[in-house]
């Protein structure tokens, strides 16, 4: 009788009982592929000591199920299944600050790292980033289709009730605290400064050429219909603009 071939590598991941489709082997390939193709993963990835320098003075790593050494360690390994899990959760308490990177003795930085992990999330348009970006997209929406920053005062606990409970804390007397903003004209939306007609039409165009809006059609194809009216509008007006200036 003939032993079957038999095998250690994981060829798929998930959970057994749940309703989820497993993951194939290719599928985890071809995201850390995308991942490590990127330009700065060599530069953000050197190696590791596994001393927990990162994760020590991490801020993210004192109240969330996150570690900047787990996800130095999974990339540098090539832990394909780690690295997809931590795709799902994990990447998304990152706060960005790069404290890890300031402090990795081999100049590793995790924070980059997780932004890389994060753009990916978003072109393969893992459930995770649709979750995380949902209640920004009307943030999304203002900064794509005119280009302006958001002010201050457009941050209210009855603006955003989708931001969940922690907004309440927004009854902080803000008046007063964005006096401390330097630049007078980013105070409130009355005063917030506007693109012209011209540089929004620009903008678009940069973030069309560049994938930008290819990867806000795979994480909300609604907002990407509403922003790409918006824009077609605007080049018309821009295009009817520029007619009248030859006349």
């Amino acid at each position: 009788m003939e032993n079957s071939a038999t095998t250690r590598v994981q060829e798929f991941i998930g959970d057994p009982v749940a309703d989820a489709p497993p993951v194939s082997r290719a599928k985890l390939e071809e995201i850390f592929q995308d991942i490590q193709s990127d330009l700065r993963f060599d530069h953000e990835l050197n190696g590791c000591l596994n001393c927990g320098i990162c994760t020590a003075t991490c801020p993210s790593a004192h109240y969330y199920d996150y570690s900047p050494r787990e996800i130095v360690q999974l990339l540098w390994t090539e832990n394909l299944e780690g690295i997809y899990d931590a795709m799902q959760e994990k990447i998304w308490a990152c706060a960005q600050c790069y404290t890890c990177a300031a402090r990795c003795p081999f100049g590793n930085s995790p924070g980059g790292l997780v932004m890389l992990m994060r753009e990916t999330a978003i072109k393969h348009g893992m459930e995770s980033a649709k979750n995380v970006l949902r209640p920004f997209s009307r943030v999304m929406l203002k900064l794509i289709s005119t280009g302006n920053q958001l002010s201050p005062d457009m941050i209210s606990k009855d603006a955003f009730p989708d931001w969940g409970p922690n907004i309440s804390k927004v009854d902080a007397p803000l008046a007063i605290l964005r006096k401390a903003i330097p630049v007078p004209t980013l105070h409130t939306t009355k005063t917030a400064w506007e693109v012209n007609l011209k540089t929004s039409v620009e903008l678009y165009t940069i973030w069309e050429e560049t994938g930008v809006l290819d990867s806000l059609k795979v994480i909300d194809a609604n907002l990407f219909d509403v922003i790409g009216d918006i824009m077609d509008e605007k080049r018309e007006d821009y295009a009817d603009w520029l007619e009248d200036q030859e006349e």
